[in-house]
C-alpha cells in the first residue's frame, strides 16, 4: 500500500502562487511517476501533470504549461506542484497519484493506482 498526502493549497489572489506537496509513505517503490489532477465542482477530474519517478520527463496539460512546474524528491518521497500566475479557473481540489505502471508517465485517471485526499486551491479574482 501506498499513502500519499497533499499540502499547501488555500486561498490566493489571481497572479498568485502557491506549491503543493505530496508526501508519499508506505510501498514507495522506485520507477513510478507521479501525477497531479484537480476537480472543481460540477466538473470532471483534469489531468494536470506528471513527472517519471527520475525526475527527467514531465507532461502539462495545455492550459497549465509555463505556470505549472512539477518536481519530486525522492529521498524525501515527496512531489511538488509549483503554480504560477494563478487564474480564477485554476481553483479546484488537487489530487496527487502515483501510477499503476512502472515507467509510464500516463494522462488518464485510470492509469494511476494510489490517490492523496485532495488539498483545496481558491483563486480569487
Amino acid at each position: 500500500q501506498v499513502q500519499l498526502v497533499e499540502s499547501g493549497g488555500g486561498l490566493v489572489q489571481a497572479g498568485g502562487s502557491l506549491r503543493l506537496s505530496c508526501v508519499a509513505s508506505g510501498r514507495t517503490l522506485p520507477n513510478y511517476a507521479m501525477g497531479w489532477f484537480r476537480q472543481a465542482p460540477g466538473k470532471e477530474r483534469e489531468f494536470v501533470g506528471a513527472i517519471t519517478w527520475g525526475g527527467g520527463s514531465t507532461d502539462y496539460v495545455d492550459s497549465v504549461k509555463g505556470r505549472f512546474a512539477i518536481s519530486r524528491d525522492n529521498a524525501k518521497n515527496t512531489v511538488y506542484l509549483q503554480m504560477n500566475s494563478l487564474k480564477p479557473e485554476d481553483s479546484a481540489v488537487y489530487y496527487c497519484a502515483r501510477a499503476r505502471t512502472p515507467y509510464d508517465l500516463p494522462r488518464g485517471g485510470y492509469e494511476y493506482g494510489y490517490w492523496g485526499q485532495g488539498t483545496q486551491v481558491t483563486v480569487s479574482s
